[in-house]
């Protein structure tokens, strides 16, 4: 598991490079402005759309088709995949027929403040954007499947043609507006092809059939309830979220866009590509009641997040506007966007630690085909985060959306770590939490040393090379003092590193 972990962030670094290049050429052409804004919410619906049923399918799948192929056979996970595919292409038409007949209605519910040029586009927009959420589905089905095949290379490369079709359709939509539309879907269309190709070649087999009296499918759609009407109040955030930005600023939903994208960069790397290979192999060792390993694996996963994300978190808001700076800082993207920006990720950095191992334990919880918990839980930080929306946009603006949703990761967390401990007994959280402690200290260190060194640095460099000058160096310090503190995650890193180098080392001699 660990040497597929090291092996997916490595790509996901390429990938989120590549992420990364499509938010700076859309930040150049159009920075932040109506036209950026109507397109961004464009993208925003069918991913609430998709939300609903792809989150449900990826946490419940992966389980159920394990149980299938330790109980049956491999025959039966074929028919119980073709089976949920056919109901989600049912799905995704119903879907389809109301997002595009009421599409202005649906644009004017999650960004109130559009009116005009805004308005206008944002709709077109999405009446061309909504014909991705067939391809999406299915894309995510084959993911889950390919996953559970131990293929995650594929899934992991798929947003390279993405994210370049993207890009391209960004730069030629300055002749014509509605390539931005049409982009998206040929994006995702080419995701499709990449994962049908492969899922064919690990033993897939496409049927028109549909079988809703299965019994594996009739469990998915069971377990999928509770996921997606947890995804549902999760997007009540999003539309919060961007009706209020909306109406703070213009532009205040691409700033906002663009420092989720930073804290999501983040997570792309260090938490996603980790939990991607740690939840088929807990999947399994739930399924087969190795619970010692399931608990030794999960702690193991959250220590080495912790040990990534909190020198980061610090970083982040200390280094916040030349980061922002250096990334968008060109052609439309202003000064005001640049301040926007930055106040959004200062204040999404402050939950980074809580989104990653939130993520880690409602997939464990998912593994334990418990689906209400994480639920119950996202519900009351729905509700904590709605509410301080409300109150901190008024002193903090952009800032205040995200501190909003920082705290309300923060509480998830806390509630997820109570809930599971209740459902599996103790698992090392007072490890973790002394682990954490020394991670913290060791970071604001570091955060103190690297903010000293960058201001030394202005004096005699540019800011982009003080600013790399001044990350190197704290991450140097960082590791450096968590080596003399004797923290049990950078010992368990660097001996995943040895190992994967012998690797290395055995292959090149054979």
């Amino acid at each position: 598991m660990k040497k597929t972990a090291v092996i997916l962030m490595f790509l996901t670094i390429i990938t989120k490079i590549l992420s990364f290049a499509r938010e700076v050429v859309l930040s150049y052409f159009y920075g932040a402005s109506a036209i950026s804004d109507a397109y961004l919410i464009s993208m925003t619906i069918p991913g609430i759309i998709f939300s609903l049923v792809g989150v449900a399918i990826n946490r419940t799948y992966i389980p159920i088709f394990s149980n299938i192929i330790k109980n049956q056979n491999e025959k039966e996970g074929n028919i119980f995949t073709n089976n949920i595919i056919n109901f989600f292409i049912i799905f995704c038409t119903a879907m389809f027929l109301i997002g595009f007949l009421f599409a202005e209605q649906i644009v004017k519910l999650f960004a109130s403040g559009f009116e005009g040029e805004s308005l206008f586009l944002a709709v077109n927009f999405t009446k061309i954007t909504l014909f991705g959420i067939y391809f999406t589905t299915i894309s995510h089905i084959l993911i889950s499947y390919l996953q559970i095949k131990n293929k995650f290379i594929v899934p992991a490369l798929i947003s390279v043609p993405f994210n370049i079709i993207i890009i391209l359709s960004i730069i030629f939509s300055t002749k014509n507006l509605y390539l931005l539309a049409v982009g998206v879907v040929i994006a995702i269309f080419s995701q499709l092809l990449v994962l049908l190709f492969t899922s064919f070649k690990n033993g897939f087999k496409y049927n028109f059939l549909f079988k809703p009296k299965d019994e594996n499918f009739k469990k998915l759609i069971y377990l999928s309830l509770p996921i997606i009407l947890g995804s549902s109040i999760t997007q009540i955030n999003v539309l919060v979220d961007r009706t209020i930005a909306s109406r703070i600023v213009v532009g205040g939903i691409s700033a906002l866009n663009y420092a989720t994208r930073l804290n999501n960069f983040v997570l792309g790397i260090f938490v996603l590509s980790i939990t991607t290979v740690m939840y088929p192999s807990i999947s399994k060792m739930a399924a087969e009641n190795k619970f010692k390993e399931f608990k030794i694996s999960l702690v193991e996963v959250i220590g080495i997040i912790n040990l990534l994300l909190v020198p980061i978190t610090i970083g982040s808001m200390i280094f916040a506007t030349p980061i922002v700076q250096l990334l968008f800082g060109r052609g439309a993207f202003s000064d005001k966007a640049i301040y926007l920006t930055s106040q959004g990720l200062i204040f999404f950095s402050v939950g980074m630690v809580g989104f990653g191992i939130k993520d880690v334990l409602t997939r464990a919880l998912y593994s334990l085909q418990d689906t209400k918990t994480p639920m119950i839980i996202a519900s009351i930080a729905i509700t904590i985060n709605i509410i301080l929306n409300i109150i901190l946009s008024n002193f903090l603006g952009i800032g205040g959306l995200a501190l909003a949703t920082s705290i309300s990761a923060i509480i998830s967390t806390i509630l997820l770590f109570i809930c599971l401990r209740r459902k599996i007994g103790p698992f090392g959280i007072k490890r973790l939490v002394i682990s954490f402690v020394k991670m913290l200290i060791a970071s604001l260190i570091m955060g103190i040393a690297s903010k000293m060194l960058y201001n030394f640095l202005l004096l005699h460099f540019n800011g982009n090379v003080s600013l790399f000058l001044a990350i190197l160096f704290g991450a140097f310090l960082y590791f450096l003092i968590i080596l003399f503190t004797k923290v049990d995650e950078f010992h368990i890193v660097i001996q995943g590193i040895k190992t994967n180098l012998k690797n290395c080392k055995y292959i090149l001699k054979r």
